[in-house]
């Protein structure tokens, strides 16, 4: 299939973000817990806590829920909250994403089978794709 709206048989969808890094540290600065507490689930929190830079790993995680929004195509709103998307990591140390609530609702309905994310970041930026699959698991 081609055409200038197709996608390869299979991706769902794809989705990318860039994070300014200053703007989610002002935003832990001003907010604190009430911002962390909106955005992120406590496994994030813990794991961005023990970080000599925080912020930075605050910002690659608000890119990779950012992404994985779009890719569905909803973006964070009634269909798919910041609590609903969690970013984890495999064993080799590779970002995950693990879906509870509307997201695994959405998932489910959508026959979502993967998702996909990559993130990276520097001094300046978070930058983070995702790419959803349809189908049978691996």
């Amino acid at each position: 299939m081609t055409g200038k709206n197709s996608v390869p048989q299979g991706v769902a969808g794809i989705g990318i973000d860039i994070v300014e890094n200053t703007r989610v540290a002002e935003a832990l600065e001003r907010h604190g817990d009430k911002f962390k507490e909106r955005v992120f689930l406590k496994s994030e929190q813990d794991y961005c806590d023990q970080k000599a830079s925080p912020a930075l790993h605050y910002a690659s995680r608000f890119a990779v829920k950012e992404a994985v929004s779009k890719a569905f195509g909803t973006g964070i709103g009634a269909s798919l909250g910041w609590l609903d998307i969690e970013v984890t990591r495999l064993e080799a140390g590779a970002p995950a994403v693990r879906l509870l609530g509307k997201g695994a609702e959405l998932a489910k309905q959508m026959r979502i089978a993967n998702i996909f994310v990559s993130l990276s970041h520097t001094h300046r930026y978070a930058a983070a794709t995702a790419l959803l699959t349809i189908g049978d698991r691996p």
